[in-house]
């Protein structure tokens, strides 16, 4: 929408967006040098940091953002049952869903749990022959095989059925989730979850959270409970902050918020990571042909996907396996295996997306993007959505049905649109078998029959908040700059106020006014671009996936004799014998 603001002058780009300061005026006609301190102060400042909480900001610790466990619902009495099942040696089953957070909250609590003296097993569902959550049939097997205490993670807080039985067969569950809850909880010997209804304000403003990052506060509160029991005497307290690597690649890979407590969280669990102590991490980080320690991006866009593989086209445990395994030949087999299924994901979903994006001319008129597809792998259809929702920019659901005319449906929200919120009251209405989720993603099970009501439905009820959201797209940047701006030591001094996610989102920049000197397309429908500037300087910029967009097409067609902006991402590009930086283009605008 055009304000009198608009950055640069550009109140309609190529890709049909205004461009607007995120903070203050951040126009830098030459290089960095001598300002280092006022961009990253800018940085923290236009992503909501006060300036009295800069210097907490800059560095954050769990010291400072760690919250006391007893402020959540339900933590003393899910600690108090846990270490008596440590103390009694109970045996004890972990049951985590099938994603990346999942598997890292699975093996963040059975590592604490071995870090303890004792073990603890774990069960994860089958996503094509199971589904999401935990079922009443799994919740009673795993009873009558010996467990006297079932902890699920990232799973279980709409689970009221299948609680039920447990609860009524005698075994003791206890739900870690972060999804949102309804009014009425399910019979447990305990729930915790910042996102339930009836939490203070200090639990609730970590709703944030993915699950690991819960599971990691109820290991805080579980040692306290021990160490309150004398029981570590005679033995040593465990290194929680060991465990920090799984937190950080569950919260990165869950698409959590990254502030506050969850940029601690992450921070600390790359310096972690980088020490390489877990054997499983370690291959991990090795099969993904990392060059360098980790960081927060090869969390989401290598790691993670691994990780994810396995629940989505392969084995389900192979993830929780890789991440307890002190066995350094079966870590580096079952990475090896994951960066396989990995790869068949990727075709499966390149196929599944065509077809897909096949349907969205017939949707232009929704505010929210649904279609769906018999024979469909539900083990894809979530970042299928992520994709339609990026293609369309609205909030999009993918829905695979099978032959049964049952479909299992995945979503992807934008920005100031609840999902999640909107799925679960589907769900209430009879639209919908099951769903649930959070504000920025959900899943579904629905019957064929009501696809069309349950899209008619959606639609209406999400229209005004699409509408609002659509209006308000704009270009955020962060500062400008003339090409020759564009070097190592910006990106350094851009990367210094991260880690970067949804929430606390990476900086943009413009360049510019550029010319374009060469432009062509590269694998996929990436356009490779070569632009110069009035300084003299040069900069190489590539556009992912946006050959074939409005922009794309401008520049490759329409750009000889032009001026240009660039916008987009400050990257390092380390192919050549010197490190030397290169923009990630988003955006573009006719600088004459």
């Amino acid at each position: 929408m055009a304000t009198q603001t608009a950055v640069l002058g550009v109140d309609r780009s190529l890709s049909g967006k205004s461009w607007q300061w995120r903070g203050g005026n951040m126009e830098i006609a030459g290089g960095i040098h001598g300002l280092t301190d006022e961009i990253g102060t800018q940085l923290l400042l236009s992503r909501g940091v006060s300036r009295d909480d800069l210097d907490r900001q800059r560095h954050p610790s769990l010291r400072d953002f760690l919250p006391d466990p007893s402020e959540f619902n339900d933590m003393d009495r899910a600690a108090e049952r846990i270490a008596e099942a440590v103390i009694g040696g109970e045996t004890i089953t972990i049951y985590g869903d099938y994603d990346v957070d999942g598997a890292t909250s699975s093996a963040l609590l059975i590592r604490l749990i071995r870090m303890l003296g004792h073990d603890a097993g774990h069960y994860i569902p089958d996503r094509l022959l199971e589904g999401y959550g935990p079922s009443g049939e799994a919740l009673l097997k795993i009873g009558q095989q010996g467990s006297s205490l079932i902890v699920t993670v990232d799973c279980g807080a709409m689970a009221h059925e299948a609680l039920a039985m447990a609860h009524e067969a005698g075994v003791d569950v206890i739900v870690v989730d972060h999804h949102k809850c309804a009014p009425d909880l399910p019979r447990t010997f305990a729930l915790v979850n910042p996102n339930r209804l009836d939490e203070n304000d200090l639990a609730a403003s970590h709703g944030h959270l993915a699950a690991v990052g819960v599971a990691f506060i109820l290991a805080v509160a579980v040692v306290r409970t021990l160490r309150q029991r004398g029981f570590f005497s005679d033995r040593k307290e465990p290194d929680l902050l060991s465990l920090l690597d799984l937190v950080a690649l569950g919260t990165v890979a869950d698409v959590a918020a990254i502030r506050d407590l969850n940029r601690a969280f992450v921070t600390q669990g790359l310096k972690v990571m980088a020490r390489r102590a877990n054997i499983g991490m370690a291959a991990l980080i090795d099969a993904s042909r990392l060059k360098a320690a980790p960081k927060c991006s090869d969390c989401g866009f290598a790691l993670g996907p691994r990780i994810n593989a396995g629940g989505r086209v392969g084995e389900a445990t192979l993830g929780v396996r890789l991440l307890t395994t002190e066995d350094p030949d079966e870590a580096r087999a079952i990475a090896e295996q994951l960066s396989t299924l990995n790869e068949e994901r990727r075709a499966i979903e390149a196929d599944v997306q065509q077809e897909a994006e096949a349907q969205l001319a017939s949707q232009h008129n929704r505010a929210v993007v649904a279609v769906s597809g018999t024979g469909w792998h539900p083990g894809v259809i979530g970042i299928v959505a992520g994709r339609i929702k990026e293609k369309s920019s609205k909030p999009s659901i993918v829905i695979a049905l099978d032959a049964d005319g049952t479909g299992k449906g995945s979503g992807r929200s934008i920005p100031g649109v609840d999902l999640g919120a909107a799925i679960i009251e589907a769900r209430e209405k009879g639209l919908l078998v099951a769903g649930g989720g959070h504000a920025m993603a959900a899943g579904l099970t629905i019957e064929a029959g009501k696809l069309d009501e349950f899209g008619e439905w959606l639609d209406e009820r999400l229209s005004a908040a699409v509408a609002k959201a659509s209006a308000s797209q704009s270009m955020l940047l962060d500062l400008s700059l003339a090409p020759g701006g564009l070097t190592p030591e910006l990106v350094e001094t851009l990367e210094s106020a991260g880690p970067y996610g949804v929430g606390w989102p990476g900086p943009r920049i413009a360049v510019g006014p550029v010319h374009i000197v060469k432009a062509d397309v590269v694998g996929t429908d990436h356009l490779r671009l070569i632009a110069a500037g009035a300084d003299g300087r040069s900069i190489k910029a590539i556009a992912f996936r946006q050959a074939e967009s409005e922009m794309g097409q401008s520049i490759l067609h329409g750009a000889k004799g032009r001026r240009l902006w660039l916008a987009g991402r400050a990257k390092i590009d380390d192919w050549g014998a010197r490190p030397a930086a290169e923009l990630h283009l988003e955006d573009a605008a006719w600088a004459d």
